[in-house]
């Protein structure tokens, strides 16, 4: 397996990670439990879809980057 893939999957799920704890943040933030109170975010439901929206993204990101680290190299 090239070395590339298992950079590229650690990568990812680092990516996936960080997209994983902005959509908490988001949510949080949109149920008024962290963040200042004149944030356009702060007590906005609509935020609270767009963090589960990016919590999926990232978990997806997450799932590919395991997939690529893990892979065997099939020979056609």
């Amino acid at each position: 397996m090239p070395k590339s893939s298992h950079r590229s999957g650690r990568w990812l799920i680092i990516i996936g990670l960080i997209l994983i704890i902005m959509g908490i943040i988001f949510q949080l933030q949109s149920i008024s439990l962290i963040g200042p109170s004149t944030s356009f975010m702060y007590s906005n439901h609509d935020w609270t879809v767009y963090g589960l929206v990016i919590i999926g993204i990232g978990t997806t990101v997450i799932l590919i980057g395991l997939y690529m680290k893990t892979r065997k190299d099939i020979n056609l």
